[in-house]
């Protein structure tokens, strides 16, 4: 991290550049054509890499500018937002994937008409078509991830109805495969409009009651991703069927909250990318539950306790790695970028974690050991295996800060750190890069127009 005050000054040199032309920026009207723009600028660092395969200390520069136009009239809204996601400082063993790259891509580009009471009085209806981000119920599934610096798109149709305390949404889509994605294009930030087709298709949705025990609400969910190889781009041939539950009280003053979901997924896939693999049936699931409770006081404070489980595969003949689909893992696990470990497989994660608020200061701290689900799959997305399954299962420590400060209504700045304190397993399997700890910090300067 020898760089890292000039990477800050940098960022932060940029981002207040543009901070100041936002000062004067004006809420749009609902009707007629809104114009919004931002800017993020994250300089982060890494020491003690824990994922197999890339550089041990490594520094980037992160650029993601957005800008999106609406035009609504009456019941019809048309849509479209060009996003440019950008990397700087990185090598070929840097772990920059189309995660960090997707040049000058427009995200969405969509129909949505409001037909109100269309199917009952009471009811409210909306259709979306076209290319258009995704975020459905606990984001778990289907998302369009915030903290890392590029998004997922999707082509296709979206229903979303509600009456009462029922709502419903259903989805057939094409995802995005993000382009380029070969390493040197990708550290050259060069240009290539992102695919869609019948080879990647997600399909289902999800039905929910508000208040059904108490204040909780209950959801239930399903999804269908069905994947095959296209020339150039070989696949496991994934056919998953994902199938949730989920309650939730959502956390108030002086009150307990609460949240439990569990996902099974069965399906098929291929055991390799190889053309005429042969086929695996997969049984994999994962459950997340949490408790806490919220104080008042000038801090706001909230104290929860979360337990996170996801299956990993163990030897047989069925594939038991569980599979996120298009989940964000920010809020329930760790950091994407040049950290993301972590992800919602083959992991057992216990977790503490405190909040508090005050004016415009918002901090968050956790506390998660980690474990693997199985000792001879990779933990999580480490890349970190040990095929006999002789270095544990002991992942190690982390502990998670967050700091956020928001200069004034346009502007925000950030803080992220992760101390990571290797278990066993990350340091005796065969190819655990060397070290026992992982060092993180990102800085993030956010500015909307």
């Amino acid at each position: 991290m020898k760089r890292c005050g000039q990477g800050i000054a940098v960022a932060l040199a940029m981002g207040l550049a543009a901070a100041a032309h936002a000062q004067g920026v004006m809420p749009p009207s609902a009707e007629g054509l809104r114009l919004a723009a931002s800017e993020r600028v994250r300089f982060e660092a890494i020491d003690g890499q824990a994922r197999a395969g890339f550089n041990s200390s490594d520094e980037l520069l992160n650029f993601r500018t957005t800008l999106l136009a609406r035009y609504q009239h009456g019941p019809v809204g048309v849509v479209g937002e060009l996003w440019d996601s950008r990397v700087y400082g990185g090598n070929r063993r840097s772990p920059v994937t189309t995660g960090e790259v997707n040049t000058l891509e427009p995200v969405q580009a969509y129909l949505q008409l409001d037909l109100g009471d269309a199917l009952g009085r009471g009811s409210k209806l909306r259709v979306q078509t076209g290319r258009f981000l995704l975020n459905l119920g606990s984001r778990r599934l289907v998302a369009a991830d915030d903290y890392r610096n590029t998004t997922n798109g999707y082509t296709g149709l979206r229903v979303d109805w509600s009456q009462g305390a029922w709502a419903a949404t259903a989805i057939y889509t094409m995802p995005e495969r993000r382009r380029p994605d070969d390493i040197d294009a990708l550290l050259s930030n060069q240009p290539a409009i992102d695919r869609e087709g019948s080879a990647l298709v997600l399909w289902g949705g999800l039905v929910s009651r508000a208040h059904a025990i108490g204040s909780a609400l209950i959801e239930t969910s399903y999804f269908h991703l069905g994947e095959h190889d296209t020339p150039g781009w070989p696949t496991r041939d994934r056919s998953l069927d994902t199938a949730g539950i989920r309650i939730v009280r959502d956390p108030a003053a002086t009150r307990i909250d609460y949240e439990v979901e569990a996902i099974g997924q069965t399906g098929s896939l291929s055991t390799s990318l190889a053309g005429g693999a042969p086929r695996q049936q997969v049984r994999a699931w994962f459950v997340h539950g949490r408790l806490g409770y919220s104080w008042t006081g000038a801090w706001k404070p909230r104290l929860m306790a979360a337990f996170d489980y996801a299956s990993g595969d163990a030897p047989g003949g069925r594939y038991g790695r569980f599979d996120t689909l298009f989940g964000m893992r920010r809020a329930d696990l760790a950091p994407a970028g040049l950290y993301n470990a972590i992800a919602r497989s083959n992991v057992v994660a216990p977790s503490v974690q405190a909040d508090a608020a005050r004016g415009r200061t918002e901090l968050m701290l956790s506390y998660r050991p980690m474990w693997l689900a199985d000792r001879t799959d990779s933990f999580s997305s480490s890349g970190v295996r040990d095929p006999r399954g002789r270095s544990g299962t002991f992942a190690g420590h982390q502990l998670d800060g967050r700091v956020r400060y928001r200069v004034s209504k346009a502007v925000r700045l950030e803080g992220d750190a992760v101390l990571f304190a290797k278990g066993r397993f990350l340091r005796e399997a065969p190819n655990a890069p060397p070290g026992c700890w992982t060092k993180y910090v990102a800085f993030n300067l956010l500015v909307n127009l």
